[in-house]
């Protein structure tokens, strides 16, 4: 069994070796001859199409979305939460050699989340000449001034290195392209990161997905500014824009914690009329960006501008196309360029907390536990040492750790020690604050504590924008621990003895993400092995799986948790269900073992309910969400005193209010009749509280 779980540790050591290794890359030089020269007719050919008199204006029509966003939890593992939607179509006029006006002719705005948000005017239109030589974002106040790669100034600001030619598809049609990256040759200047693609025939500009570096930022909030943007051929010879996404991402300077407002714009351009001459009017005076100043309230028709259907199913009908060239990819992308150096554009040193239960909460082995954090990092790298610290008031027990995390490409290098107590279930069942007012006020706490001590060495590594790798090895020792606090009102529940000694450990996780915004079809999920050698010595896997699928106006939710552990599992590493989370209306973590399987499917039917306002700028929502569900779980090898009872089913009913962020559940127990119920935040809210 000991050779069995070592050569499961460097079996998995070995697969990770060849997933992070490097592919080689064509022609992956920086500043070849062959590439500067293919830049330089590139560069050549943008000045000259900016100064064909052949095109001397243009009319044409955009429509485009611009979401804001929220996304939250630890390593920010969930896809953002949709707050606030913006549809608009614009009428977009340009003229030699370098005017444009954009007319707002449709808007419509709605609220998934309470929010006061206000955008950039520029924020609400497109880029209409590739930026020019010199890149501007959020009317300046956000980026301003940055050199563009094909300008003229560009050889003396960047280096560029010739990956490949690739076909790719632009507005149908398939096409050859050159595809350069581009990095600066100082990372601490101003400056763009990304790829260029260059049409095969022409050295035209098609696409170009970029980022920058954290110099060009003047907000001091900003994480990071990702902009994707495609050109189409008309006519036969003019590549004007076709699609253009954008997405900037802020957070708070002062505390690095997982939490971040996004805003993600997303264009198509068509319908060109190339004959068109627009009258000096068009262009007198004004913002470039005129028409509507704020969107019409519950308007389908604004002038001859139909929308035609409601805001939430067109926003569905763009998740699909948003979601699978999500800007995830692309920071993939500028992550491999950039290598060692800091992208982002926040503080490299703050204070840090991964949820607001790190900074305080409450449980009955501890009591009232305090703790925070600090992440320390070293100017322009990708280096940054990590410390926490924390102290339980019941017990006196001293708690923390030192990180050292250290990330290269699409990498991430960790060196960890660490002491803390934690629920010994993987699966959690509870927010973390109503954990601690449940514990405190009522004696109720829905964990199982062990203390560990753990030394670990461990790699994440990014495959794609949705899958992530992670690998981790080291020594970690398990001590029971015992009730030292007292609640308001009733007694706690004992603690199970959970400490099993000192084990070798190795453990690999492949997770999925979640698709993005809107989706309505979705699949992700975890899949944990794990290894360890000491008292005994075991093998462990377990699966986190939840999908949804459209049922008419309506839609089918699904979870599945499941995991299995050879006869050396130790307590501490087991499986547990039961009550609240798992399985309502059974008893709390009635029944356990060494393998343990549980299905949850619920029905989730929109219904209209009066709005509440809650302010100025929130209410309660017009629509609330009833959730009928079916539930089984199975556990077998029981430890702890725990049940191995045959399959447990439940059904009930869940409602979610208050735009699905409180969620109100009962179910009954079909085998013995027992009635559950749980008040909680929806599951989604968990990482950060």
């Amino acid at each position: 069994m000991r050779l069995l779980v070592r050569f499961a540790a460097l079996a998995g050591l070995a697969a990770l070796g060849a997933l992070v290794a490097p592919a080689p890359l064509a022609g992956q030089q920086w500043n070849d001859p062959a590439t500067l020269a293919l830049v330089r007719r590139a560069s050549e050919r943008r000045q000259t199409t900016q100064a064909d008199t052949t095109l001397r204006a243009y009319r044409t029509t955009a429509h485009g979305f611009v979401f804001f966003l929220g996304q939250f939890g630890q390593s920010f593992n969930l896809p953002p939460k949709l707050i606030k939607a913006d549809e608009l179509k614009l009428q977009v006029y340009w003229r030699a050699p370098d005017e444009s006006k954009q007319v707002i002719t449709g808007w419509r705005d709605g609220s998934w989340l309470p929010n006061d948000m206000n955008y950039h005017r520029d924020h609400l239109g497109i880029v209409t000449n590739n930026f020019g030589d010199r890149i501007r974002i959020g009317e300046g106040d956000e980026v301003r001034d940055v050199v563009h790669p094909l300008a003229p100034a560009g050889p003396a600001v960047y280096d560029y290195a010739l990956e490949d030619s690739v076909r790719i598809a632009s507005a149908g049609r398939q096409i050859t392209v050159y595809s350069v990256r581009v990095r600066p040759k100082r990372f601490g200047e101003p400056a763009v990161i990304g790829t260029l693609f260059l049409d095969a025939a022409s050295a035209e500009l098609v696409r170009f997905r970029f980022s920058f570096t954290p110099a060009s930022y003047l907000d001091r909030d900003l994480e990071d500014i990702d902009i994707a943007l495609e050109n189409s051929l008309w006519a036969g010879r003019y590549w004007l824009p076709y699609r253009q996404e954008i997405e900037i991402r802020r957070r708070v300077t002062w505390l690095d914690f997982p939490a971040r407002g996004i805003i993600r714009g997303r264009w198509e351009i068509t319908d060109y009329d190339l004959d068109v001459t627009p009258p000096d009017s068009i262009f007198a005076g004004g913002p470039e960006i005129a028409g509507l100043r704020r969107p019409t309230p519950a308007a389908e028709t604004v002038g001859d501008t139909t929308w035609g259907r409601p805001l939430a199913q067109a926003i569905g009908d763009v998740a699909q196309p948003l979601n699978r060239r999500d800007m995830e990819e692309l920071r993939v992308e500028v992550e491999r360029i950039a290598g060692t150096h800091a992208l982002s554009g926040l503080p490299s040193s703050q204070l840090a907390a991964n949820s607001v239960s790190d900074v305080v909460h409450v449980n009955r082995v501890q009591g009232l536990a305090l703790g925070f954090g600090a992440s320390l990092g070293l100017a322009r790298s990708r280096v940054h040492l990590q410390p926490r610290l924390g102290i339980g008031t019941a017990d006196g027990r001293v708690t923390g750790g030192l990180a050292l995390r250290v990330g290269a490409g699409a990498t991430q290098f960790t060196l960890a020690g660490a002491r803390r107590i934690r629920d010994f279930s993987d699966w959690p069942v509870i927010a973390p604050v109503f954990n601690s007012l449940s514990a405190q006020e009522f004696g109720r706490d829905y964990g199982d504590y062990v203390l560990l001590n753990t030394a670990t060495a461990g790699l994440r590594h990014t495959l794609s924008a949705r899958t992530t790798v992670d690998l981790e090895g080291g020594v970690e020792e398990s001590r029971s621990v015992d009730v030292a606090a007292r609640p308001a009102m009733g007694t706690y529940r004992p603690n199970p003895a959970l400490g099993a000694g000192t084990y070798g450990v190795a453990r690999l996780r492949l997770e999925r993400g979640g698709g993005g915004v809107a989706v309505r079809r979705d699949l992700h999920g975890a899949l944990m092995l794990e290894g360890g050698t000491g008292p005994t010595d075991y093998l462990r896997a377990a699966l986190q799986a939840e999908w949804q699928a459209p049922l008419g106006a309506t839609a089918l939710a699904g979870r599945v948790l499941a995991g299995a552990g050879t006869a050396g599992l130790p307590a501490y590493r087991s499986f547990v269900l039961g009550g609240r989370g798992t399985l309502l209306g059974e008893p709390f973590r009635a029944y356990g073992g060494r393998q343990a399987v549980l299905a949850h499917l619920e029905w989730r039917v929109g219904v209209p309910v009066p709005a509440i306002p809650l302010g100025s700028f929130a209410s309660t929502g017009r629509t609330a969400t009833l959730a009928p569900f079916v539930a089984a779980g199975w556990t077998h090898d029981p430890v702890l005193g725990t049940a191995s009872n045959g399959i447990r089913p439940v059904a009930g009913l869940a409602v979610e209010w208050l735009m699905n962020i409180l969620r109100v559940e009962a179910g009954v127990g079909l085998r013995d009749g027992r009635v559950g119920v749980s008040v909680d935040v929806n599951r989604d809210w968990w990482g950060i509280l």
